[in-house]
């Protein structure tokens, strides 16, 4: 359904160097029903999938650790960060995506994944969506030891952890990374591990 408070949308390319850069420019009708125009950039980098790897029995979960250039440049010191496995779609559908990511990132090959949600990241600047994932693993589904991609210069560490030392790194923010946090608390408001 199309808003209709929103007209006359203009998209003008900033740049398309490494994703998509538009700026938007339209006409706005506030509540009082006068127009008024308004500029916005969004970056548009395509749709993501991510999930959180758990295992009941062990009470573990499966986490990566890699740099990330955008927060090392807005204060995280050494630029490393903790995350759920989680990829770009490229094409693929979000289940098929996190099957593959999950394969090359961790190394596990695993089939049944749960859709939990899907979100918006930073809607007010990012178009992207995360579809967001649980699947359980077990040692029966470890095919290599995963690091990513060779072409895609990932450096991807696989980190198994104790399901409370993950709850305890998102409490003392030694896990900062949103689609990280919220697979964590929804493990843990559902009881999956």
């Amino acid at each position: 359904m199309k808003n209709g408070s929103i007209k006359d949308v203009e998209k003008k390319l900033l740049s398309d160097n490494w994703y998509t850069l538009n700026k938007y420019t339209f006409k706005y009708q506030r509540a009082d029903g006068t127009w008024e125009t308004q500029e916005r950039e969004a970056y548009d980098r395509g749709n993501g999938a991510a999930i959180l790897l758990y295992n009941s029995k062990k009470r573990t979960v499966v986490l990566t650790r890699q740099f990330r250039m955008p927060t090392y440049v807005n204060g995280n010191q050494d630029g490393m960060m903790i995350e759920v496995c989680a990829g770009l779609l490229d094409g693929d559908n979000p289940a098929d995506c996190v099957r593959k990511e999950t394969e090359e990132e961790t190394g596990y090959k695993i089939s049944n994944v749960q859709k939990v949600f899907q979100t918006y990241m930073s809607p007010g600047s990012v178009t992207e969506i995360v579809y967001l994932f649980v699947g359980e693993y077990d040692e029966s589904m470890k095919v290599s030891d995963g690091g990513g991609a060779d072409d895609e210069t990932e450096n991807i560490e696989v980190l198994e952890l104790d399901f409370n030392v993950a709850m305890k790194m998102v409490a003392s923010g030694e896990i900062k990374d949103a689609k990280t946090i919220m697979l964590i608390q929804h493990a843990k408001l559902n009881s999956l591990v």
